[in-house]
């Protein structure tokens, strides 16, 4: 099925719709997509067997090579291949990737084991906070700027981290520290109020796996007399911490950009049709973002999050051609990406605009566009 080929319920072609034109409604637009919501069972398990295959090669890797610049290189290839693994979680986690809710929460906790995440945390902290209050300060905590007066009044220390976070060269440590350690490995009730025992028990079940990676590690290296500190550096840590710059890269990429808004009033949020304006479609060239399995087509994900990554690509070919010029396109660069970090560091909520750490405006308000 091509875009052009999607109707309505009565058959009738979907037309393109003004961008002077008001918006649809988020409704009325998932409605349209409901022809590629349609979901997979072999699709999504055959990429979940290659990407296992692919990390425990990866992994073996690090240890049959001798040469330290050999283990690094393809310990930092494991860590994207977690990466890999992790959308394919996340996706379960949405149930969004097979039509069996049963089998997606069993691929969702053994995907996401290779990255330490814990099933349950991010299903309340992505799928509940961050997918519906996207943008919303006080609520979504996904790389909120602070206002002038919130990071004046904040401690040396911690407007030293702030400014670390957004220099854009450590990505990964926002990610670790922030939403991994803070709010997902064991937190604690400053960050997450609530008790379950599926919290416990996923922080057990990815400790242990943890565990079991640095073991065999260890066993490898004393069977190949190898030095243990050498063999975990590159076979659990340098993926490791590819892994958490990765998914701090893509999320701040995601949601950061001088079109994009962030809002402190509910209301105001609501009506800036927030499902399709907080969010970026970064595009890469020689097609990278397949190798990502999608994930960059984040538009289509935020409207829908039932449309399953192996349909993404379509459904955000259609709403960018259906909805010309209400959807965010980036045409990926480390020139952007660094341009953005400089110009996107404290928020004035009231105009809409980011600023320096100083207060000083460095993009054009958003307020009359919201």
């Amino acid at each position: 099925m091509t875009i052009h080929q999607i109707t309505d319920s009565q058959n009738t072609l979907i037309p393109v719709v003004s961008p002077d034109a008001p918006f649809p409604g988020r409704k009325t637009v998932r409605s349209w997509l409901i022809p590629l919501s349609g979901k997979e069972t072999l699709t999504p398990l055959m990429l979940l067997v290659l990407d296992t295959i692919l990390f425990v090669a990866l992994i073996a890797a690090t240890i049959w090579f001798s040469a330290w610049p050999l283990k690094l290189l393809f310990g930092l290839m494991a860590g994207f291949v977690i990466g890999r693994l992790f959308i394919l979680g996340h996706d379960a986690c949405h149930q969004s990737l097979t039509p069996n809710r049963s089998l997606n929460k069993v691929v969702g906790r053994y995907a996401f084991l290779f990255s330490l995440t814990p099933y349950s945390l991010w299903d309340v902290g992505h799928n509940i906070v961050h997918h519906g209050q996207t943008n919303l300060k006080g609520f979504d905590f996904v790389w909120s700027p602070y206002s002038v007066e919130e990071f004046q009044a904040l401690s040396p220390v911690r407007k030293t981290l702030e400014k670390l976070y957004r220099s854009g060269w450590v990505p990964g440590l926002y990610y670790f520290i922030e939403m991994w350690w803070n709010r997902m490995y064991f937190p604690s009730k400053t960050y997450m109020g609530a008790k379950r025992p599926a919290f416990v028990w996923d922080g057990v079940l990815v400790t242990a796996f943890a565990f079991l990676w640095n073991a065999a590690l260890i066993v490898a290296a004393i069977k190949t007399n190898q030095s243990i500190a050498l063999t975990i550096s590159m076979g659990f840590i340098a993926p490791f911490v590819f892994w958490n710059f990765m998914i701090g890269f893509v999320v701040y990429s995601h949601h950061t950009h001088t079109s994009v808004a962030w809002y402190d009033n509910k209301s105001e949020w609501t009506s800036a049709q927030p499902y399709v304006s907080t969010t970026v479609h970064l595009i890469f060239r020689f097609k990278f973002g397949a190798l990502m399995h999608h994930i960059m087509e984040h538009t289509a994900h935020h409207l829908d999050m039932g449309i399953p990554l192996y349909r993404l690509k379509e459904a955000q070919s259609f709403l960018e051609t259906h909805l010309p010029g209400r959807i965010i396109v980036q045409p990926f660069s480390w020139k952007w990406y660094f341009e953005t970090a400089r110009l996107c560091k404290l928020y004035d909520f009231n105009n809409k605009r980011w600023l320096d750490f100083s207060g000083k405006p460095t993009s054009d308000s958003l307020a009359q566009a919201a």
